[in-house]
């Protein structure tokens, strides 16, 4: 696997190395020893798959404040994905800076999100799935958002906005005074 830090320290995209020949390929797309190796979280506790049925459509930005705060490891299954990572860490000199990444089934590459970032992505394809693993269990009252479509943040989605959830389209935007989180 290759790890190549994005323009955000401490986020990754994530290169499987498949193994092709005749029968097809085989590529590992999680080795405990190569995270360590890297420096990065080894441990995962929850695993889950999303599937969004429209193009457009967009699921995030979230995060959970500590103690479950969460790092998570995404990847495109079906179709194509903007995956879309925030940095929300006080003091960081990246603070509400934002990566964002192309995310298909076809090429493998998986987005690394450290602790400290909110995550959101747009499906580019109808019918979108993704699957990740995050290493807190999620817990209600430890979930924060980012909204979107905050000017503090200022993201260029892919795709004109078509759908949100109600919870993330009711998320307020930043205030002036938001200095980000705290990191454990």
């Amino acid at each position: 696997m290759k790890f190549i830090e994005t323009s955000l320290r401490g986020s990754f995209v994530v290169e499987p190395s498949p193994v092709e020949d005749g029968r097809g390929s085989f590529a590992r797309v999680f080795c405990t020893r190569e995270f360590r190796d890297a420096g990065l979280v080894e441990r995962f506790v929850q695993t889950n798959h999303v599937k969004t049925n429209h193009a457009g459509t967009i699921r995030g930005l979230h995060y959970q404040i500590a103690p479950h705060s969460e790092v998570k490891l995404l990847r495109c299954t079906r179709g194509e994905v903007f995956d879309v990572i925030v940095d929300v860490r006080r003091g960081s000199p990246p603070f509400l800076q934002w990566h964002g990444q192309r995310l298909t089934a076809s090429c493998g590459k998986m987005m690394y999100v450290p602790h400290g970032f909110a995550h959101g992505y747009q499906a580019l394809t109808d019918g979108a799935e993704v699957i990740y693993q995050s290493s807190s269990q999620y817990c209600p009252e430890s979930e924060r958002r980012v909204r979107f479509d905050d000017p503090r943040v200022g993201i260029q989605w892919v795709h004109e906005r078509c759908e949100v959830s109600p919870k993330d389209a009711a998320t307020k935007r930043l205030l002036a005074d938001f200095t980000g989180i705290e990191i454990q």
